[in-house]
């Protein structure tokens, strides 16, 4: 399958779009180039694999069907608000990433994710928006997802968390009304907390709506 290279292209700025490209390999490695994959970009059957920071990739008004995606390095802050994922497995590591419809975007209809598969990936501070997850498959612990974290907020306020915890829950509650799930990764969340995971998982075991 071809590999497209970051370092064989001589432009800042590698773009795919207004076509579909299928049973590809998509490497995007170079810190010296922006990738940009949209618009009226489809992948299918891709693996992509990402190996670079949020401010050199842009994917928008793009399908992903079927395709493998691969972060190698860590992803953080990045919204997929205007990507339509489907059928889609993901690995790797991602902090404070947005999957689904964005109820602020100008055109929300631009994102979506179902029957995608992230058992393999290691999430943290991620949320599921205005999706219906019985057709997402999220990471068992030691991640964990609250549900519907934004019409829970007393609830789980009301609990005696351990560390500095109340804090994290109080800003996962604040999240839109529209969001699903929130994800965390256990070990990170005690380590900036002062707590251990075990003391986390403790309190979680009480809760309904919990997703370990």
């Amino acid at each position: 399958m071809l590999t497209f290279q970051a370092h064989q292209a001589r432009n800042l700025v590698i773009q795919f779009s207004d076509t579909t490209i299928e049973d590809e390999r998509l490497k995007l490695d170079s810190n010296e180039h922006l990738y940009y994959l949209g618009h009226h970009l489809t992948l299918r059957r891709c693996h992509l694999i990402i190996k670079v920071p949020r401010r050199a990739l842009v994917i928008f008004r793009t399908q992903l069907i079927d395709c493998t995606i691969d972060v190698k390095k860590e992803l953080k802050g990045f919204r997929w608000e205007g990507v339509i994922l489907k059928g889609c497995q993901f690995s790797g590591a991602m902090t404070g990433n947005d999957f689904g419809r964005w109820p602020y975007a100008e055109q929300p209809e631009l994102g979506s994710i179902e029957d995608c598969d992230f058992t393999n990936a290691r999430l943290d501070a991620c949320r599921f928006i205005n999706c219906d997850l019985s057709r997402v498959k999220l990471p068992s612990w030691p991640c964990f997802s609250i549900l519907s974290p934004a019409g829970r907020k007393n609830e789980l306020l009301a609990h005696q968390w351990p560390g500095t915890m109340h804090i994290t829950v109080d800003a996962f509650t604040e999240g839109p009304a529209e969001t699903a799930a929130v994800t965390y990764f256990a070990p990170a969340v005690a380590k900036r907390n002062d707590t251990t995971p075990e003391a986390i998982r403790a309190v979680l075991d009480t809760l309904p709506g919990v997703i370990l």
